[in-house]
């Protein structure tokens, strides 16, 4: 390993399963101080037990703001300020558009979008000058996909956040990017109540659209955010790193 986060403090929000798991894994590979949340205890423990290297894990729910201040007042007690931020938990919710309810809406919309800005908003003071922040976007963030309005128009909107927040934090020297994943192999689909039939309808369709004709991995995933969290991307705030197979421009 080139240890490109030596020494780094890094938080990944929903580190305890998928995309997550795999970044914060190979951060602590790195040489990072990894800390990851989750809303499952259960998963956490196993997930750091997973992670190693001295990795640490807190029950947070992104949709309580309540819930930001004590999670990094525990993250820089247990290793000082933050260095890297990845603001990866989020959810997914499909259907068709007559179907949608308020209470849908708002759940997804309290942690994509909500929840999303509180968690960068109340890290601000326990983040260090020269910190990285990305944010997990879509690559439908850019598209219209039918039955999932909801899920595309939050993703959206974190994509809208990364460019407001990489022009407010930049005279500290803080970059904020956004990281879109394609089709990914992970459980999201049954974690949003799908059957495991549905999962599997629904990415035999994503891989069908997709130019490279499959779904990418959490490993793949997870260097994509070793990039921009690493001084690999120093020049690069504001930006959304695309790894979609094609899917958003072929």
């Amino acid at each position: 390993m080139s240890r490109k986060l030596e020494n780094k403090v890094a938080v990944v929000t929903g580190g305890n399963s998928g995309i997550g798991l795999a970044t914060a894994k190979l951060f602590a590979k790195e040489g990072a101080k990894v800390t990851i949340t989750g809303r499952s205890s259960a998963t956490i423990k196993s997930a750091t037990e997973e992670i190693g290297n001295g990795a640490i894990g807190w029950v947070s729910d992104v949709a309580d703001i309540n819930s930001f201040n004590p999670l990094y007042e525990k993250v820089t007690d247990e290793f000082g300020k933050i260095d890297v931020l990845i603001v990866n938990a989020g959810v997914v919710a499909m259907g068709p558009l007559e179907d949608v309810t308020e209470e849908t809406f708002d759940f997804i919309s309290n942690i994509n979008y909500k929840g999303v800005f509180f968690t960068v908003q109340k890290a601000l003071p326990y983040l260090n000058d020269g910190a990285s922040i990305v944010l997990t976007s879509s690559t439908v963030a850019n598209k219209g996909l039918a039955g999932a309005s909801i899920y595309i128009s939050s993703k959206a909107a974190e994509r809208a956040l990364v460019r407001a927040f990489a022009a407010d934090l930049v005279g500290r020297g803080i970059r904020v990017n956004a990281l879109s994943p394609g089709s990914i192999i992970t459980p999201v689909f049954e974690k949003a109540g799908f059957t495991k039939e549905q999962s599997n309808e629904m990415e035999a369709f994503f891989q069908q659209v997709t130019p490279m004709k499959r779904s990418g991995t959490v490993e793949e995933m997870a260097k994509g955010f070793l990039f921009l969290a690493s001084d690999d991307s120093s020049y690069m705030t504001g930006g959304d790193l695309l790894l979609d197979g094609g899917f958003s421009n072929l």
